[in-house]
């Protein structure tokens, strides 16, 4: 159920860094990683788990890094890749980049976090805020004697310290969503999805219990409460902080937590309804002559005319061999991106239920070339603040902490573009 050792690798497979947590796998395993990770490419067969006799690797790549796990036993995977991928996420704390350099210039403080990220085999604290207690940028200059664990560690709560003091008592809640669109060339919609995650940034005092209410179709249905007044939202593959009290959520839907200080990630969520595209964009293409074309892309807000859209990019993709561009456009400002093959048409603020249009004019120089892939998708970006596509609301949020206090909690709520695209006919 657990890892061997760990591997750190450069992008050729050298060892750069290793701990051995249970000496069962010998170290030298690991140079036949790299040949079968070609091997598996080479065959269009490569796959997260590699075997070699009866040692599994399990492996993760960031930037020019490999991060291998190795085991003999039929280990827990998912345990194995989530402790890889936290691995990655506190190291970019501690060095901001993680790449070949950053490990060699901090060796020491590296293998001080394997040793605490692990311990034979198993994760032990992955909280890279309670690391950072007591494994310091300078951890090679700590004083003898005066090292102790912070009791944080040993906590039942080990993801918040105790003592915690603020003179103003805050909460701020985040609710952004992520919408997911793949639209054909015939203006059907393929792909439709919300991906949402709820953040919160903790300034409370003392050890308190946060009570989280949302306008949940389940919670709805168990307390009555659901009918045509009150809209609620059906939750997928919601994934929760460490901090969440799973048995109390799966008894009565209660979102009851003990918060870590500062920044977090609560929980994540997914709905995979059919979302009415909220920036609908059209576009025509005109060759004349073969020697120019113009493209005419008009855009529309199809969201609430109360909301405005921030920070607007539409890229449209343009023939690889234009030039000589000349734009045109009824809001905001277009850039040709040679390098990119694109045009970006910026808007500031877009309300809802507007139209807005933008045409390009470009010259073709050679006259015969034809796109032969078909013509990318057109991708767009954007961020609607105080709306939620998918109707979630916070309905609540209950503080309670022993001394009494009065505490404020703050609500925002976000939709952005995800991986949002047109295709054109």
């Amino acid at each position: 159920m657990s890892a061997s050792a760990v591997f750190i690798l450069d992008v050729k497979g050298k060892p750069l860094i290793s701990r051995n947590y249970k000496g069962d796998v010998a170290m030298s395993e690991i140079d036949h990683f790299m040949p079968l990770l070609m091997q598996r490419e080479e065959e269009g067969a490569l796959a997260p788990l590699l075997s070699h006799g009866r040692v599994h690797f399990l492996w993760i790549k960031h930037s020019n890094l490999y991060l291998v796990a190795t085991t003999l036993k039929n280990a827990n995977a998912s345990m194995v890749y989530s402790f890889l991928y936290k691995t990655v996420e506190v190291f970019c704390e501690y060095f901001k980049e993680l790449e070949e350099e950053s490990i060699r210039d901090n060796f020491v403080i590296v293998y001080e976090l394997l040793d605490e990220l692990m311990d034979f085999g198993f994760p032990q604290t992955t909280d890279s805020k309670i690391l950072q207690e007591y494994i310091t940028q300078q951890g090679n200059k700590l004083e003898t004697g005066k090292s102790r664990v912070p009791p944080t560690v040993t906590n039942a709560v080990s993801w918040r310290s105790e003592g915690i003091k603020y003179k103003k008592n805050e909460v701020f809640i985040d609710v952004i969503e992520s919408v997911n669109l793949l639209v054909n060339a015939n203006g059907s919609v393929l792909l439709s999805e919300i991906v949402g995650t709820i953040k919160l940034k903790v300034f409370l005092s003392g050890m308190p219990e946060l009570r989280l209410g949302l306008n949940d179709r389940v919670l709805f249905e168990l307390t009555g409460l659901s009918g045509s007044k009150n809209k609620s939202v059906e939750l997928e593959d919601v994934k929760f902080h460490q901090c969440v009290r799973l048995s109390r959520f799966d008894n009565d839907r209660t979102i009851s937590f003990i918060p870590p200080d500062g920044d977090f990630e609560l929980m994540s969520y997914r709905l995979s309804t059919q979302v009415k595209p909220l920036i609908w964009i059209e576009s025509v293409i005109e060759k004349f002559s073969h020697s120019r074309v113009e493209i005419m892309v008009k855009a529309k807000g199809q969201f609430k005319k109360q909301s405005v859209a921030n920070g607007v990019e539409i890229s449209v993709p343009v023939p690889s061999d234009a030039d000589s561009p000349r734009f045109k456009t009824s809001v905001g400002s277009a850039k040709y991106v040679p390098e990119k093959n694109v045009v970006i048409w910026s808007i500031k603020s877009f309300p809802g239920g507007k139209e807005y249009l933008m045409r390009a004019h470009f010259g073709l120089p050679s006259v015969e070339k034809e796109e032969v892939d078909g013509r990318p998708p057109i991708g767009v970006k954007f961020e609607i603040p105080y709306f939620t596509v998918s109707g979630i609301q916070v309905r609540y949020m209950k503080i309670i902490e022993k001394s009494g206090y009065q505490a404020l909690p703050w609500v925002r709520y976000i939709t952005q573009s995800g991986d949002y695209q047109l295709r054109t006919s």
